[in-house]
């Protein structure tokens, strides 16, 4: 469990730094958003622990918004690891009107289990905000950009657990991208948040989509329930097109 934690710490340290790196944003910019994290241990008759933490912040100075998320995943049984994620993205906005923005934006994601050693995608587009309210946020993204990933294959044991990983050759190629970012405020305290990012590429198509309901316990605090997927068109061989993650998580709003 500790080697995993560095490893999620060591790919998390390095997307802050890409991305804190591009923007070259000033060492007092106001950055604001929301951290969380969510953990269940159990013990006794059944043994497994599982966590997850994320960070989803950005800062805007002029007609320039500097956009980070990062997130780990880490679970295991009794006796092995099922379950360890690491993924950044980093996205810089220029302003071309009140509605219209130019972006760029980097993509980095390293899942020990879904049958790709890596994952990155550099890209760039147009973004326009549909809904741009106090109770209603809807924004959309259109893009081009290039994907490099190296497949492998697990295999695993009569138990589950992965007793070797067969890598393949990294490839690169062109993808267009597609993404919509939507936030709703139901109540004073409730508010439902929708992300779905589509690379569509010619070796595969892969789909992420993250849905969550925040309610307010305080002015910093909150209780978020989310629900994730992670689809890919062409997994590796042994591993499923479809993955799901179901959270609990404690919110910490930054400001």
């Amino acid at each position: 469990m500790k080697l995993a934690v560095r490893s999620a710490v060591r790919h998390g340290a390095a997307a802050l730094a890409i991305g804190l790196g591009i923007a070259g944003a000033p060492a007092h910019a106001d950055w604001s958003g929301k951290g969380e994290g969510g953990l269940v241990m159990a013990r006794g008759n059944a043994d497994s622990t599982a966590f997850n933490a994320k960070l989803d912040v950005a800062e805007e100075s002029g007609g320039w918004k500097n956009s980070l998320y990062l997130a780990g995943l880490y679970s295991r049984n009794a006796a092995f690891a099922t379950a360890q994620r690491a993924e950044g993205r980093y996205e810089l906005d220029d302003k071309i009107s009140d509605r219209l923005y130019a972006f760029g934006a980097l993509r980095g994601e390293r899942d020990l289990f879904s049958g790709f050693d890596y994952q990155a995608t550099l890209s760039s587009g147009l973004g326009y905000k549909f809904i741009d309210s106090a109770t209603t946020k809807l924004a959309g993204t259109l893009g081009a950009g290039y994907r490099r990933l190296r497949p492998e294959q697990l295999i695993k044991d009569p138990s589950g657990q992965v007793i070797e990983r067969i890598k393949g050759d990294a490839t690169g190629s062109a993808v267009a991208t597609a993404g919509l970012n939507y936030e709703q405020l139901v109540t004073k305290t409730t508010k439902l948040i929708d992300k779905l990012l589509i690379e569509a590429g010619s070796s595969n198509t892969s789909v992420a989509n993250d849905f969550g309901v925040q309610v307010s316990m305080s002015d910093r605090l909150a209780l978020a329930f989310g629900y994730g997927i992670r689809y890919n068109t062409d997994p590796a061989p042994g591993t499923k097109r479809l993955d799901q993650l179901t959270t609990v998580n404690i919110v910490y709003t930054i400001k």
